[in-house]
């Protein structure tokens, strides 16, 4: 005798919402609601993991490029970490009463300031890249590679629908 037809029969004990199509997950802005409480998440792991270190929530990328690619313009650094200027003037203000940066007047233009990096113990470096990695480990624990990748290739799909030329 065959077995009950899995497409038509819920498992035993099991919730229907659980169950039902996913047009139900699509209908009525779930997807963007799911989207802004993932995001909000993250942030708020990011400074958790940071803030032993003197750091706040998105200074990390800005300082990891300072520390791989040298002294940028702020300006620069705007459009790299793809923020308004007022915010990376505040984070870069932040991070210069920290001790972890310094502004000087670009040579070549004296009109342009640099953001450099200030000597950083090697150790800073390793702690926020540990504070990256354990970030990721957490938002992706329980995926599998191939979901890992799918994951990232819709990601990127939903940023580039969202991104204004």
């Amino acid at each position: 005798m065959p077995g009950p037809d899995s497409s038509t029969t819920a498992p035993v004990g099991a919730d229907r919402a659980a169950t039902a199509p996913c047009r139900e997950v699509v209908e009525g802005g779930r997807i963007s609601h799911a989207i802004a409480r993932v995001a909000r998440a993250h942030r708020v792991t990011a400074a958790h993991l940071l803030r032993p270190f003197g750091m706040y929530r998105g200074q990390d990328a800005l300082m990891t490029r300072l520390w791989e690619a040298g002294p940028q313009r702020q300006s620069e650094l705007n459009k790299l970490l793809g923020l308004d200027p007022s915010t990376v003037s505040r984070m870069v203000q932040r991070l210069e009463h920290a001790g972890f940066v310094r502004r000087r007047s670009d040579p070549d233009d004296s009109r342009a300031l640099l953001v450099e990096a200030t000597p950083t113990d090697e150790a800073l470096i390793r702690d926020v890249e540990q504070a990256r990695q354990d970030l990721e480990r957490r938002a992706l624990a329980g995926f599998t590679d191939i979901e890992r990748s799918v994951l990232a290739r819709v990601l990127a799909h939903v940023e580039r629908n969202l991104t204004v030329d």
